[in-house]
């Protein structure tokens, strides 16, 4: 870390992560959520980006809504089905099973793929559902699942999915600002994501891109007063930036920093450029060392990746972790149900030098 920097370590977790001095800085201003100052020169500069960023096609639009990135998740399922709508889920962790809790939750009828939490969607299974079930009028998958780190196949489920005529939703909450997409290519409908993941901001709120035909069908759907997606985009539409209820300003301006310092590093493809480099010097060092990977080598996304647990009777991950944030790293404990791992993630404001060094309080670190 930079000597100006007074975090005493990296977080190596796949949101809240390390982000900027510049970005933590842009929180220390006020700001009215009804002065122009604030909606047309921040929130509506922030919604045009973020279209730009999904696709290079017209026809998308921003919606920004207040909470965790969940709770847009949550406002994109409530309102984008109507009452007689069906959801199919493609589900291979626990944020896949997420989506099967929040329309458990709403009430509204859905069916779920699970393929397991070490395999990807069967997108054969997912064409042959399409097909024999004309009452499914949606389908939803995550890009990234950080339960295991997987990058699963949305271009490829995407494009079964338009040419099947269903509509389209995307939990891109840990690969949107880090891995190249397309939302118009990819027969994307809804895509959401998240302040405090790949483009680096800091947490208070997630956003919604949809395609703007299928958002403006939605009008009366939502289950929800304050997850109501189409009311909160009309109300940003018609009042240039401003939210229904208060807006988290300082995360909100904390965003517009974020955002210019993605730019100013070459986008989104140079950002993977450098997640996948962060990754790749993770795997080879963590492999030397002894740690293999969860995954095979095609299945993994550069986002977050899991290890393999050591066997060793003395290893005990409380007290490795200690060790490593002791040596200013922080990592992410396993979520998978199967195996005992561990998660080390490779996004935010972190550089090759880092995992290097992280790599370095490993081998100091493993005294069992």
């Amino acid at each position: 870390m930079k000597a100006e920097d007074e975090n005493p370590y990296l977080l190596l977790t796949p949101g809240p992560l390390s982000t900027s001095l510049a970005v933590r800085r842009a929180m220390l201003r006020d700001w009215c959520t009804w002065d122009e100052d604030y909606n047309l020169g921040v929130v509506t500069p922030i919604r045009e980006a973020l279209v730009r960023l999904v696709s290079a096609e017209e026809g998308y639009t921003c919606v920004l809504m207040q909470g965790s990135g969940t709770f847009s998740v949550e406002a994109a399922i409530g309102t984008a089905l109507p009452a007689d709508g069906r959801l199919l889920i493609l589900a291979n962790g626990a944020y896949g099973n997420r989506l099967a809790q929040i329309a458990a939750r709403l009430r509204i009828s859905h069916v779920v793929q699970d393929s397991g939490e070490l395999r990807p969607p069967d997108l054969a299974h997912l064409e042959r559902a399409l097909g024999d079930d004309p009452g499914i009028t949606h389908v939803m998958m995550v890009h990234v699942e950080t339960t295991t780190g997987m990058l699963n196949p949305v271009q490829e489920a995407g494009r079964i999915v338009r040419r099947l005529g269903r509509c389209f939703l995307v939990d891109a909450m840990s690969s949107f600002g880090g891995i190249p997409m397309d939302a118009a290519d990819w027969g994307i409908d809804f895509l959401v994501s998240s302040a405090n993941k790949c483009i680096q901001g800091v947490p208070g709120f997630g956003f919604v891109l949809a395609k703007r035909s299928e958002l403006e069908k939605t009008e009366g759907w939502a289950r929800s007063l304050a997850l109501d997606l189409y009311d909160q985009w009309r109300t940003m539409e018609e009042g240039r930036g401003k939210w229904r209820y208060t807006s988290p300003t300082h995360t909100v301006r904390a965003f517009a920093e974020a955002l210019r310092e993605l730019e100013e590093e070459g986008g989104v493809p140079a950002r993977h450029a450098r997640y996948s480099e962060n990754h790749r010097i993770l795997v080879e060092g963590m492999e030397r060392l002894g740690f293999p990977c969860l995954l095979p080598a095609e299945w993994r996304s550069p986002v977050i990746t899991s290890f393999l647990s050591p066997r060793e009777p003395g290893y005990d991950f409380r007290k490795f972790y200690g060790r490593l944030k002791e040596r200013g790293f922080v990592i992410y404990p396993g979520k998978v149900t199967e195996v005992d791992t561990f998660r080390i993630a490779t996004i935010g404001n972190v550089f090759p030098d880092d995992i290097r060094r992280l790599l370095t309080a490993v081998e100091e670190s493993m005294d069992w």
